[in-house]
């Protein structure tokens, strides 16, 4: 079965329409929460890319607060969604990604982490898949050997494919 990683550009195609919002949903509509694993650290991120959508006028002070509160329900206050949080042995090793790969500190973060959670879900036969649309974090993952999925680029068969992969 496929977990998913969602980085908080991914998640947060599911509170403010823009390319990839489609698929996002459809995500959501077919993906167990229990199935569902990000960054406690991103969720920040995730509020700051709705509210950069607020800030630029792109949704009202209403479909802002609305997007948060949908965001703080299916993910924040879920006791299903895997929030992970960093510990400093993750964040250490991190910092080699960071001169590998050409990423932030945050998706050095993401990608370390998920490493680690691909490595425990293996020992049950599970995978993990993250979902962005940040194509340095997609590359330095495939680099990694794990599998990705960019709502922006990949068709819906294909995350069907990953859904439904048993």
């Amino acid at each position: 079965m496929n977990y998913f990683w969602l980085d908080a550009n991914a998640m947060a195609k599911r509170y403010v329409v823009e390319k990839g919002t489609f698929l996002i949903n459809h995500f959501f509509d077919n993906v167990s929460a229990k199935r569902i694993i990000c960054l406690f650290d991103s969720m920040d991120e995730t509020r700051f890319v709705i509210a950069k959508k607020r800030n630029e006028g792109k949704i009202t002070q209403s479909e802002f607060h609305q997007a948060i509160q949908q965001f703080e329900d299916e993910v924040v206050n879920s006791t299903e969604v895997v929030q992970v949080h960093a510990t400093v042995n993750q964040k250490e090793a991190a910092r080699q990604l960071i001169h590998d790969y050409p990423i932030n500190s945050t998706d050095a973060y993401i990608l370390q982490c998920a490493l680690d959670k691909a490595r425990e879900l293996q020992i049950s036969g599970d995978n993990l898949v993250l979902v962005s649309s940040d194509k340095r974090l997609l590359r330095a993952t495939q680099s990694e050997g794990l599998f990705t999925f960019n709502p922006e680029t990949d068709s819906q068969a294909a995350l069907n494919v990953l859904i439904d992969a048993p």
